[in-house]
Order: structure tokens, then C-alpha cells, then sequence
């Protein structure tokens, strides 16, 4: 099966490349430069060049609090377009399994219980990241509609807690929770500073994924027979 995978140069995308399952599957991982997925041209020229029989959708702009906050309209429109190009453009050309990969962030921000699956667009989302949330969530439905309206389709959206692991990002800028907290604390060990700033007031809990385990969970999909070549 020949498969492509977008943001092969991520977190998500290098796990998911150095699986061992990976070696049975043909897997493009074109670079941004040999396609942005910006251009929704491109994108069908690629395609048709290399003629993938399904996608795996894992590139993104991506950063943590800081960066959310200060560019939420970057964060909106690229992850809307990159989404909507590659689904519309798969459509297009009937590329019948489509994998797209969303974010916990989807989830309302105030639920008192773990949040089911049925919980997306039932409430507010949180603040500080609410453009790449929306974002993902208009992806994510145009797989589901998509997948509705012609049963021969199959685009599922997986939706993984936080993640973390080999790769991670360990900017200021970019970085999420627990690149950022190891960063804080290695460089406060190192300069023998007593103390560290965590953000937040201590009360949120929150839900961490290895990113391995999330491209076994990739490669459990494509081993069911509903999304097998």
C-alpha cells in the first residue's frame, strides 16, 4: 500500500516513520518544500504524480501556550487550509482511506468527567488555543461528512490526548507541557537556580500520550480489514 504521510519531518510523523510496521507500507513523506500544502494546486499535482492509495494526515502549525496566544489567526487558517486542501483534493480523486489525526484541544474546556467522544461542539473551547481548535474540528467534520455522504469513503479522525516523546520541542515558543517543564528544570538544575515557573494554578488535570503508542494506534487502523488495501 502506498501511503502519504504529511508532516513526516514532526513528532508524530518520525515515530510513526521508524515503527516497525512501517517497512510494510510504501510511505511518501514529501518535505514542505516539495509540497505545500498551502496550495491546494500542489497538492493535486503531487497526487497525481505519485498516486497514493490513502493518507495519513499529521503535518500542522503547531506551538504551545505562548505562540497560541499571541498568533491565533496563523494557527486558524494554516491548519484549516492544509486540512481542507488535502481532504477536498483525496476526495477529488478517490482516495478512499484518509487518516486525519486531531487534538484533545477539539474537546469543550470545562467538562467535570473524562470527556466522551460525543462531548465535541458542546461547549466552549479553551481560550488559549482556540484557533487551532477550531481549526481541526472543521477537518475533522468534513471527514465525517465526507465518509457520510458516500459509504466507499472512509476518513476517520483519531483524537489523542497530549503527547509526548522522542522529537518533541523544546523551544521556548513551541513547546508544550512537558518539553517545556524538562527544559525549565534541566536548565534550573544546571545554573543552580532554586526555583521554576510552571503555568497555570495547579488545578488542571490533564491526560498524556507517548507518542509511540500513538503510531502503534496509526498502524492497528491500517492492520483492520475496513482500511486495508
Amino acid at each position: 500500500m502506498k501511503v502519504l504521510l504529511t508532516g513526516s519531518s514532526g513528532m508524530v510523523g518520525k515515530n510513526i516513520l521508524e515503527h516497525a510496521s512501517a517497512k510494510d507500507y510504501e510511505i511518501l513523506t514529501p518535505t514542505s518544500s516539495d509540497l505545500n500544502l498551502l496550495v491546494i494546486d500542489e497538492i493535486e499535482k503531487f497526487m497525481l504524480a505519485n498516486k497514493p492509495e490513502c493518507i495519513i494526515h499529521a503535518a500542522g502549525l503547531v506551538g504551545g501556550i505562548h505562540a497560541n496566544i499571541n498568533r491565533p489567526f496563523d494557527f486558524l487558517a494554516n491548519n484549516l487550509l492544509m486540512g481542507l486542501n488535502l481532504v477536498t483534493i483525496a476526495k477529488k480523486l478517490g482516495i478512499k482511506k484518509f487518516l486525519n489525526l486531531g487534538s484533545s484541544c477539539m474537546y469543550p474546556r470545562n467538562f467535570e468527567e473524562a470527556i466522551p467522544e460525543k462531548a465535541l461542539l458542546t461547549g466552549e473551547l479553551e481560550e488559549t488555543n482556540e484557533g487551532y481548535a477550531i481549526a481541526k474540528v472543521a477537518v475533522a467534520k468534513a471527514c465525517e461528512y465526507i465518509s457520510r455522504e458516500n459509504s466507499n469513503y472512509y476518513y476517520k479522525t483519531i483524537i489523542p490526548c497530549n503527547l509526548y516523546g522522542k522529537y518533541d520541542k523544546f523551544g521556548d515558543d513551541s513547546s508544550h507541557m512537558i518539553p517545556a517543564v524538562i527544559k525549565k528544570i534541566h536548565h534550573a538544575k544546571a545554573n543552580n537556580i532554586p526555583e521554576i515557573e510552571i503555568w497555570g494554578d495547579g488545578n488542571s488535570r490533564r491526560e498524556f500520550m507517548y507518542a509511540e503508542d500513538l503510531a502503534d494506534l496509526v498502524f492497528l487502523y491500517y492492520s483492520k480489514n475496513r482500511i486495508h488495501t
